[in-house]
């Protein structure tokens, strides 16, 4: 068995493998607003994607999440 992520307070990096046990945390949102800027959200349909999208880099989130805003 492999060991979670702990999502609270591991690094993450455009690398990171998003797991099963994947949690939207302030660890997580301040990656993304490193990455995107302060204008970041979660949404529940980007939220959806990230549960439903175990085995994907956080970098493939950061780029659904700029497809997505730029499809508004």
């Amino acid at each position: 068995m492999t060991e979670s992520r702990d999502w609270h307070s591991a690094p993450i990096s455009s690398e990171t493998v998003i797991d099963a046990h994947y949690k939207n945390t302030q660890n997580v949102r301040r990656f993304f607003r490193a990455q995107i800027g302060d204008h970041f959200k979660f949404d529940r349909p980007f939220m959806a994607w990230m549960k439903s999208h175990t085995g994907s880099t956080m970098r493939d989130a950061v780029n659904e999440w700029l497809r997505r805003e730029s499809a508004k």
